[in-house]
């Protein structure tokens, strides 16, 4: 997309499986719409200090990407059924808070998860050993340009002397959880790594994405 001071990037991304659906539309690799399927809406998660992008026959049409998604992923199943499916661990996995951190002042982690594939990863909190899940929340998979995608989970909380956090993230890849630790001392500590997954890559359409059981299409958004 070119516009009036240069060149910017947007891209729609679209996806399917047997248990999860994506659509949503990102403008220099931020999301700035997504269909959220389980509300029957579209969101537009963009903050307030930027022109407001609007979508609004934009949760029409990811229900009809979704049918076409389908479709194509029975199509795309039945060709390859004799073909293992890959599957990437996560790379890179880090815990991290989004502000400077000062006692007893509202704050986020940030739980930044990127290299697996297929998506999504999902992602378990707890605090000083214990299970949380008010204050959480995760974005969309994002891909990367090597075919594999990125996510990033966040948790909102209140630094409290003594207090430890850990962030585990479960892909199919994985035998165990990945977890990482951020604790009083600030610094992020790992407690399991997984090494690659064997598999076979798959190149489809004009794009090369990778194709095992999940089916993923990207292209640029109208007026590109």
């Amino acid at each position: 997309m070119i516009g009036n001071r240069g060149t910017h990037s947007d891209l729609l991304v679209s996806g399917c499986s047997d248990t999860d659906r994506v659509d949503m539309y990102t403008l220099e690799g931020e999301e700035v719409w997504y269909a959220d399927f389980d509300k029957g809406e579209g969101v537009e998660p963009q903050p307030d200090f930027i022109g407001h992008i609007t979508c609004s026959t934009g949760y029409e049409q990811a229900v009809v990407n979704q049918e076409t998604c389908r479709t194509n992923l029975g199509i795309r199943r039945k060709a390859m059924k004799d073909i293992p499916m890959e599957q990437d661990p996560p790379s890179t996995f880090i815990i991290y808070p989004r502000d400077d951190v000062d006692l007893d002042q509202k704050n986020t982690l940030l739980c930044h998860v990127s290299g697996f594939y297929p998506a999504p990863v999902s992602v378990s909190w707890t605090k000083n050993g214990r299970n949380v899940s008010e204050g959480t929340a995760i974005n969309q998979p994002f891909p990367n340009k090597d075919g594999t995608f990125r996510q990033t989970a966040r948790l909102d909380f209140v630094p409290k002397d003594g207090d430890f956090y850990s962030c585990s993230v479960h892909h199919p890849a994985l035998k165990t959880p990945m977890t990482r630790i951020w604790g009083e001392n600030q610094q992020d500590r790992s407690v399991h790594t997984q090494g690659p997954a064997q598999g076979i890559k798959q190149l489809v359409s004009v794009l090369g994405l990778r194709q095992g059981v999940t089916s993923w299409s990207l292209e640029p958004s109208p007026g590109s």
